[in-house]
């Protein structure tokens, strides 16, 4: 599809031509008109138009001063000419200035349908070889790329082909900087990364020449023109509302410095964590790093011993006080990723101790591993937190459970021991220092029944074994068990064993091979 401009100063000429342009089956776009060559131009100035359908004589501007103005402005577009026969030496000129057909007036409906079909075929190739001529040069710097990405991250290659690629661009190799843009997100921060609009800005601010795209992921690298100001590059991000931080390596000289320059910018992007606060990370940041450090172990141990209570307060204190910035900034980064190391260490110890009492529920200590999947150190320390007070509250239950578990246990017990005396729930919850009111629920919830139906249930449990295994009278074994009247003991045994204690005495001695005893025995819980 091409978009087409008549220039004609006859406006029946024009009206004509366009009117039997839209009857031809050809696939066309935009048809334009102009009066002259002066309206022609403007409009070939503003409008994507590939073809120019002109009278050569024309007021004001004529055909062939259009032809050669458009020459002069480098505008791409092809020229069909149309003239009567006395004007054919302009038509020559114009022929030799490219027109692509010279059309005799009046023009035939199928002469000029075939020239355009001739045109559209030359713009369609012309537009393919571009395609194509595109995409060789998109591969060709795409394939430099990674060759130059590759020996920046220390592949070996040959001296000919360091001096051959420095050659391409001299000027910016003989001076540069590895420069490293780091975005700041938010950690689950929606949409795409910035990393294209980065770079454009790049280019923006060191020029075609003084910039070099060498990496795109997992982290942005350029080699810069080092002779521009190191904040034109933040300034420009900022202006454009991108958050990023950016690593800057010293100036280098050559080609072969490349691969050290990457060390170095890598050792800046690491430690660039460590000052979340600043835009532009130079060396200078990190020349006064201390590289010798004692982790704080006692602090570590102090802040575990927290875990299991309900001191979320001071764990959380704890764990910003170890990673204060005032702390971390004193030493290389290599000391913030032992800190954690060790935490991480700590963590999987302690979720080792409590994890059968789990089940499904697990701690998210992987994602702890590395700090620099994290956008900042800041979003590391928070995922730490979060691991560790949720830590804490599976402690803190399993803590209660296992002392509630000690305290039921010690609660049966003792009343498997006392069952004969006049047992409330008040001295049993006393002697195992646990709030009335607390310690009702818990049995019932733990147990299944509530405190006085199991204290029955033991005691009728005892008089069973009494009543078959001895001759004491039923009141006797009423007062044995714990029963202050005969009458309260044997309205009991009724509700459970359904007859009266005689009658199971009788009943279990003339059929002994029918054991209704129970265990003397107790479970606990």
């Amino acid at each position: 599809m091409i978009n087409i401009l008549i220039a004609d100063d006859q406006k029946h000429i024009r009206d004509g031509l366009q009117a039997m342009l839209q009857q031809f089956p050809l696939e066309l776009g935009f048809i334009y008109c102009a009066a002259n060559g002066v309206e022609a131009l403007q409009l070939l100035r503003q409008q994507n138009i590939q073809l120019v359908i002109t009278d050569i004589r024309m007021p004001d501007m004529d055909g062939l001063e259009l032809m050669a103005r458009t020459k002069e402005e480098r505008i791409k577009v092809d020229y069909l000419i149309i003239s009567g026969y006395s004007d054919f030496a302009y038509a020559q000129r114009a022929i030799a200035l490219g027109a692509k057909a010279y059309l005799l007036k009046p023009v035939k409906r199928e002469d000029l349908q075939a020239s355009i079909e001739h045109v559209m075929q030359e713009v369609r190739a012309r537009q393919a070889l571009s395609r194509n001529m595109k995409h060789l040069s998109r591969l060709a710097k795409e394939t430099d790329r990674k060759e130059l990405s590759m020996y920046m991250q220390g592949a070996a290659n040959e001296e000919a082909w360091i001096l051959q690629t420095q050659q391409q661009n001299p000027q910016l190799w003989k001076n540069y900087r590895l420069c490293l843009l780091r975005e700041k997100l938010w950690i689950n921060q929606p949409g795409a990364s910035s990393s294209h609009s980065m770079e454009s800005i790049a280019y923006r601010v060191y020029g075609k020449q003084g910039c070099i795209c060498l990496q795109h992921s997992p982290q942005l690298i350029l080699a810069v023109d080092a002779s521009v100001d190191t904040d034109a590059l933040p300034a420009a991000l900022k202006a454009e509302q991108i958050r990023a931080i950016s690593v800057m390596t010293s100036p280098q000289q050559g080609l072969k410095e490349l691969p050290a320059s990457y060390v170095q910018v890598m050792e800046l992007y690491r430690n660039s964590y460590l000052f979340p606060e600043q835009d532009c990370i130079l060396p200078a940041h990190t020349e006064g790093l201390a590289q010798q450090w004692q982790l704080p172990y006692e602090e570590i141990y102090a802040l575990f011993q927290l875990i299991g209570t309900r001191n979320n307060v001071k764990i959380t204190e704890g764990i910003s006080k170890l990673f204060h910035k005032d702390v971390l900034q004193r030493y290389h980064i290599r000391y913030t990723q032992d800190l954690g190391r060790v935490m991480i260490q700590m963590l999987r110890e302690y979720e080792r101790v409590i994890r059968p009492y789990m089940g499904e529920e697990a701690l998210d200590i992987k994602c702890l591993q590395n700090l620099f999947d994290y956008p900042g150190i800041r979003d590391y320390i928070q995922a730490l937190q979060q691991q560790l007070l949720r830590l804490n509250q599976f402690y803190y239950e399993f803590k209660c459970h296992y002392r509630n578990s000690q305290d039921l246990n010690e609660a049966i017990r003792f009343i498997h021991e006392n069952y004969y005396k006049p047992l409330d729930l008040a001295m049993v919850s006393n002697h195992v220092s646990l709030n009335y009111a607390y310690f009702s629920n818990l049995f019932k919830k733990n147990i299944g029944k509530g405190f006085a139906e199991y204290l029955r249930d033991v005691r009728m449990g005892k008089a069973r074994k009494l009543l078959a295994k001895t001759e004491h009278k039923v009141v006797e074994i009423a007062a044995m068990v714990g029963y202050e009247s005969y009458k309260s003991f044997t309205r009991a045994f009724r509700d459970v064993m359904n007859m009266q204690p005689t009658e199971y005495r009788q009943l279990i001695r003339r059929k002994p091979e029918q054991s209704f005893l129970e265990e003397d025995e107790y479970e606990t819980v």
